[in-house]
């Protein structure tokens, strides 16, 4: 499971049991995330949370970091036995946008930020499952 997180809204995208397809999942409020995943986890399996490292260009980590510590301190908390992994999610949000753009969707839907936050999410997400060291089986 992957989170896009932001101060307002925070896109959330899994994957399929091989490991392959990363699929938007929703769009949450970050108070509303923890409910969420008790309710979620009630059906599913998540093996590791990935979530985004905010950083700039000259690697620097972005200002929403300090936020971003504070989610991850509240998801060891409440879910310790799910192992975090951080991925770099420089330019998620462009190509999010530009994966709107050509698949056809219309200036108001591509002006949907909770779509955008979806989608980034998504693309971290199967970004990291392309990473060649990354078998989720092994985890426990």
């Amino acid at each position: 499971m992957c989170f896009d997180y932001g101060t307002k809204r925070t896109g959330i995208a899994v994957t399929d049991n091989l490991q392959m397809i990363a699929t938007g999942l929703c769009t949450l409020h970050p108070d509303h995330i923890e409910a969420y995943l008790q309710s979620y986890f009630k059906t599913e399996t998540v093996k590791l949370f990935v979530i985004g490292l905010p950083k700039k260009l000259d690697n620097s980590v972005n200002d929403v970091e300090r936020y971003i510590k504070g989610f991850i301190k509240k998801l060891n908390t409440v879910f310790p036995h799910i192992p975090i992994e951080r991925i770099d999610e420089r330019f998620t949000s462009s190509m999010a946008q530009q994966s709107m753009l050509q698949g056809g969707l219309k200036k108001n839907d591509r002006q949907n930020k909770a779509l955008v936050d979806q989608i980034s999410a998504t693309i971290m997400l199967q970004n990291y499952l392309s990473q060649p060291h990354i078998n989720l089986n092994s985890i426990k």
